[in-house]
């Protein structure tokens, strides 16, 4: 049965459709976080660290995602304590040290990866490939132009 929108604001809605997503995603995804033996917030540490084009601080993953830089440094220090990122030196800050992946997370990484791709294709089975395409490029649309609001705005 269709029910109407309950938000007439689009972005209230677009906050309901995505967290509901997040839910059914992060459930249908769990056996590849699981089998890595980490928490959630360190598993998207790890992700963080190891997909980016340069060596991030625990200041600019916590911004990225939106997660207190507390809660991302508890992650970071996990991790560094398995094994699986390690620090250097930043030239451009004394306190806020680069996070680099280990070649254990990076391993660790991937055969999580190769669990989440095998899910991915069993979904998509039921899913227009199609339609997954259009949406990630209309979300992407959509934080790029939030982001630059909420820049003008200092929020």
């Amino acid at each position: 049965m269709n029910h109407p929108t309950r938000h007439a604001n689009p972005l209230i809605a677009l906050i309901d459709g995505t967290a509901r997503l997040q839910g059914r995603l992060k459930g249908a995804f769990a056996d590849s976080r699981l089998s890595t033996g980490l928490g959630e917030t360190e598993m998207t540490v790890l992700n963080a660290v190891a997909e980016a084009p340069n060596p991030p601080t625990v200041p600019q993953i916590g911004r990225a995602l939106g997660h207190p830089r507390q809660v991302i440094q508890r992650a970071a220090n996990a991790l560094i304590a398995a094994g699986l990122i390690a620090t250097r030196d930043n030239p451009d800050h004394k306190r806020a040290s680069l996070l680099i992946p280990t070649p254990q997370g990076i391993a660790l990484k991937n055969e999580a990866n190769r669990r989440a791709d095998a899910i991915a294709v069993d979904l998509l089975t039921g899913v227009d490939a199609q339609l997954v395409n259009e949406a990630t490029r209309l979300l992407e649309t959509v934080r790029l132009q939030l982001e630059a609001q909420l820049r003008t705005k200092k929020v």
